[in-house]
C-alpha cells in the first residue's frame, strides 16, 4: 500500500547528487521532482514492495544522465507514467 512508503526517505540534497559542474541544486530538484511525480501517479493500492522497487529505479536510471538538469516536467511525467504502466518489464529487468 502506498501510504506505507514515506517519499521523504527517497529525496536527495545537493550533497548527495555529486558533482554536476555547478548544477547540483538543479539536479537535486529534478530528481526530487521525479520521486514526487512517481509517487503521486502510483495507485493507492500498489504493493509497498513494488513501489519501493520502482522508486529505486529512479536513482539508478537518472543520476548518470547528462540531460537531467534540462529535463522538463512533461518529460518527467511521461517517464513516470511509462514505468508505472510497464512495471513488470522494469522489475524483471532489475531482477527484483
Amino acid at each position: 500500500m502506498k501510504e506505507f512508503v514515506v517519499i521523504h526517505d527517497y529525496l536527495v540534497s545537493e550533497e548527495i547528487v555529486g558533482d554536476w559542474d555547478g548544477e547540483e541544486e538543479t539536479v537535486a530538484e529534478k530528481i526530487n521532482e521525479i520521486y514526487h511525480t512517481f509517487y503521486d501517479l502510483a495507485e493507492e493500492d500498489i504493493e509497498t514492495e513494488v513501489l519501493e522497487q520502482l522508486l529505486a529505479l529512479i536513482w539508478d536510471n537518472w543520476i548518470g544522465q547528462d540531460e537531467l538538469p534540462d529535463i522538463d516536467s512533461d518529460d518527467i511525467y511521461d517517464w513516470c507514467r511509462n514505468i508505472l504502466e510497464n512495471r513488470d518489464q522494469h522489475l524483471q529487468t532489475q531482477d527484483y
